[in-house]
């Protein structure tokens, strides 16, 4: 089969990253084509300032050197630039750099582009020694540059720029950092955070100017006086004067001074600006895709001008948000990669970020509100001269902001609690000390590592962790830093967590560390767990068993009785109306519609809307007990009338002579809703629990779930019908109902959370159906209501019902569009898909086959 081509314009992280992910999943789907405007294989640019400062060497930073593309089958036109893109014709134009054109067709292109480093338009920006600090053509420069002069001027006060100066300190030269705001690092630090890293490094000899604005860069001065700023410039190194021509042509004269608005100025042999960045977009805006602080994608990445072309990386513009940290650019490459491959599971929704940098060998991290404001609280531990700052920011009960100084092995411990929008009062007490402190999980004098959780995120660029390589070590017998980082990645990018990777690795590799618990397959058919499995029938939109088990990679083909009632349970409640629903993926009771016995009858349950019924009903269930000499009667603690003793042969007329129906009583779905008489009778009742119990059935008595189902509803707190351990219990009071959920009367009993209060009826019927489609949704297989909320925190879903009205009208909807029109299995066989031939005793089977 001829393989679709598959162009790539640019040849950074985020691109190569989308090739290696494609790779591990469709590695003979296409032929690959890279342009790279550098005449260099993909390496990590996070790590030029370890280069610039002399502790590693520009091979010891290539990620992907030229054998992997040659033993991947990819061609490589390194040192190449794309000209121009016929979208019609679907041609990428190179310039061959000997007056040639390079010419690649394709069937799909990613555009990774990358950014391009932002020069303040000020004079004297185009003078020699005025430098960006972005690839390796600059890091050479700059190198060479420190080899012929000796003041240095780096614009711009953020990571970029501190990591260039403390570079060029390295390398001998006296080096002003220039930077315009307050303090350092203003977008990953407060106020104190920034000014005590600024204190730290002047005491390695760095300078800065705070809140110096730039107003022109002057030449060198041509004087033999010895008080000159400068004598003549000697010639420029080559890398240094071809850096500078990249950018526009070399003129003769060479930077010698800086100037600032208030007169003032500053000697400077080198200027580097590390003012920001800006998306790569001039090929793109020539191809006229549409631009808007970047290449606008789907979350599928496509381009939403033309879907056969994708953007990725810094080029690209999600949600109007062009990221620039490694983490969310990886995120994107992995959702491209499925996409490409045709699985159609990927969508990239954004990223949360965080912050985990080593500035000049000191460690930060912020994430999410680390400013705070006039609704939220800090906690805040200083210690300046242990070198050490941190600050919690809390709005209500939860952790909104935390900003870290000097020690940061918490931080993605805060990043976990931030993400997880959990509430922390109950920890509030010892949140500052971190996660070693919480219950009674302490280090006991272990290292950081040996304390984390399997599922902790240890290498936040890469989302691997501490699980994964505890994993990797153990099987694959890794040794050696170089090996992890080559399996795993962890450590690979921008190297914060290389001191955690090293810790598990001397743990693990010494033998002192048991295995980590794999995450618990659905079953012995796949290595998958459920919530994967749901996540992958939504991703991928499988609507039958056998997609999901071929999709999946089941072992095999056809599941077993563990996983196939739980995948067609995922599939009908994801895709109402679309897929359908197979019986035989079902347990007995559900194919047979009633409740098999140890003797092998069956047990025939009519439902009774809200525990009540009538004479005629009550006759109809007596007559039917005589004719088909049921043996036993019993009323249920659900308050429905239970006939025990049912022959299969039996069920069918027994259904027929009753009446009522009954067909879902005996399946993971809604089985009763237990009602006092409320206001109607009872002296003591405030509201009336018998309607709005049979109001509640009515709604959902064909609701298929995760597990079974039980409701109550009490017209007074005095809760006769036992509310508060109910799935959902709704107990009314003066003024309008009380909402109660995941409660749980089952083996160990559970009580009921206490939700909401409700005014009217219809906000009990809307408030309960989104917390039975949420939990339809998102529950797993043979989960009930009471560990779903366990699981997923009852502060997520009090978010997602109570304060997200939108949401809630949305999934009371949803729920009701699936129930729409779903039959009922005991009157409506063929729609129902019931096969009645299981009715029939294998005795008059067998007697048919004869005769036939």
């Amino acid at each position: 089969m001829k393989k679709s081509r598959l162009v790539m314009v640019g040849n950074g992280m985020a691109g190569v990253r989308t090739l290696e992910e494609l790779l591990k999943i469709a590695p003979d789907l296409y032929d690959i084509t890279v342009f790279g405007a550098e005449p260099h294989p993909n390496y990590n640019r996070i790590l030029l300032s370890p280069v610039l400062a002399g502790e590693q060497t520009l091979d010891e930073i290539v990620l992907n050197d030229w054998a992997w593309y040659s033993d991947h089958g990819i061609t490589l036109h390194a040192g190449k630039t794309v000209t121009s893109v016929d979208r019609v014709r679907r041609i990428v134009r190179a310039d061959d750099g000997h007056g040639g054109v390079i010419e690649a067709p394709y069937d799909r292109l990613i555009m990774a582009t990358g950014s391009n480093p932002f020069m303040l338009p000020i004079p004297g920006k185009d003078l020699q020694g005025v430098l960006a600090y972005r690839d390796i053509a600059d890091t050479q420069a700059m190198i060479d540059a420190a080899t012929h002069y000796k003041h240095a001027v780096v614009i711009g006060g953020g990571l970029l720029g501190l990591e260039a100066a403390n570079g060029l300190m390295k390398r001998g030269m006296a080096v002003s950092v220039v930077h315009v705001a307050p303090w350092l690092m203003e977008r990953q630090l407060d106020d104190v955070a920034g000014k005590l890293l600024q204190q730290s490094l002047e005491q390695r000899g760095m300078q800065f100017l705070i809140g110096a604005q730039t107003e022109a860069l002057l030449p060198a001065v041509r004087t033999e006086s010895p008080a000159t700023v400068r004598a003549e410039p000697v010639e420029a190194p080559q890398a240094l004067r071809q850096a500078q021509g990249e950018r526009g042509a070399v003129v003769p004269e060479r930077v010698g001074r800086v100037r600032f608005k208030d007169g003032t100025e500053l000697p400077a042999d080198l200027v580097v600006m590390a003012v920001g960045i800006r998306p790569n977009t001039a090929l793109a805006e020539s191809m006229k895709l549409h631009v808007n602080r970047g290449i606008v994608v789907s979350d599928t990445l496509q381009t939403v001008t033309d879907p056969r072309i994708y953007a990725v990386g810094e080029c690209a513009a999600h949600r109007g948000i062009a990221y620039g940290l490694v983490a969310p650019l990886f995120e994107q490459g992995k959702v491209l990669a499925t996409h490409l491959a045709e699985f159609g599971i990927g969508r990239y929704s954004g990223s949360l970020t965080s912050t985990k940098l080593k500035v000049t060998g000191i460690d930060l991290f912020s994430a999410g509100d680390f400013m705070g404001g006039d609704s939220t609280e800090e906690i805040v531990m200083s210690d300046p001269s242990g070198g050490v700052y941190k600050k919690l920011v809390i709005q209500g009960d939860k952790l909104v902001g935390a900003c870290l100084y000097g020690d940061t092995v918490d931080g993605s411990w805060y990043f976990k609690l931030l993400r997880e929008g959990r509430s922390v009062a109950d920890i509030r007490d010892k949140l500052m000390f971190g996660e070693s402190n919480i219950g009674d999980t302490g280090h006991e004098g272990h290292s950081k590592a040996a304390g984390m959780p399997d599922d902790a995120e240890v290498c936040g660029c890469n989302g691997v962790t501490k699980g994964s390589i505890c994993k990797a070590i153990k099987d694959k017998g890794l040794f050696t830093l170089e090996e992890v980082r080559k399996h795993t990645k962890a450590s690979a990018s921008c190297g914060s967590c290389t001191g955690l990777v090293e810790q598990i690795l001397m743990f693990t590799a010494g033998g002192d560390y048991s295995a980590t618990p794999k995450l618990k397959a659905m079953c012995g058919c796949t290595d998958h767990g459920h919530q994967a499995v749901r996540d992958a029938i939504r991703e991928s939109r499988y609507l039958t068993t056998a997609e999901v088990f071929a999709g999946m990679g089941w072992r095999t083909p056809n599941g077993c009785a563990s996983c196939r009632p739980a995948v067609n349970y995922y599939l009908i409640s994801t895709w109402p109306k679309e897929a359908r629903d197979d019986p035989q993926s079902r347990f007995i009771n559900e194919r047979m519609h009633a409740n098999i016995q140890k003797d092998g009858t069956y047990s025939v349950i009519p439902r009774m809307w809200g525990g009540e019924t009538t004479a005629d009903e009550l006759r109809r269930i007596a007559d039917a007990v005589d004719k088909y000499k049921i043996p036993t009667v019993k009323v249920t603690g659900g308050q429905r009338i239970d006939l025990l003793g049912v022959k299969k042969e039996d069920l069918q007329n027994v259904w027929n002579d009753i009446g009522m129906p009954s067909g879902h009583a005996y399946a993971k779905a809604l089985r009763t809703v237990k009602t006092c008489v409320g206001s109607e009778w009872c002296r003591m009742g405030t509201q009336d629990s018998t309607q709005m119990g049979k109001d509640l059935e009515r709604a959902m008595w064909r609701m298929y779930a995760p597990h079974k189902v039980k409701f109550a509803v009490s017209g007074c707190p005095r809760n006769c019908a036992e509310a508060g351990i109910k799935d959902v219990g709704i107990i009314g009071v003066d003024s309008g109902w009380e909402m109660y959920v995941a409660g749980n009367g089952g083996i160990k009993t559970e009580v009921a959370h206490f939700f909401t209060k409700l005014k009217t009826a219809e906000e009990v019927m809307e408030y309960t159906g989104a917390f039975m489609q949420l939990y339809r949704l998102e529950g797993w297989y043979l989960e009930r209501t009471v560990h779903y909320v366990s699981r997923v925190g009852l502060d997520y879903v009090k978010k997602r019902i109570l304060e997200d009205a939108e949401g809630r009208k949305a999934l009371w909807e949803q729920l009701q569009f699936a129930l729409d029109g779903e039959p009922d299995p005991w009157f409506e066989h063929q729609k129902a898909a019931v096969d009645t031939r299981q009715f029939i005793p294998i005795k008059a089977v067998a007697l048919e086959g004869s005769a036939a």
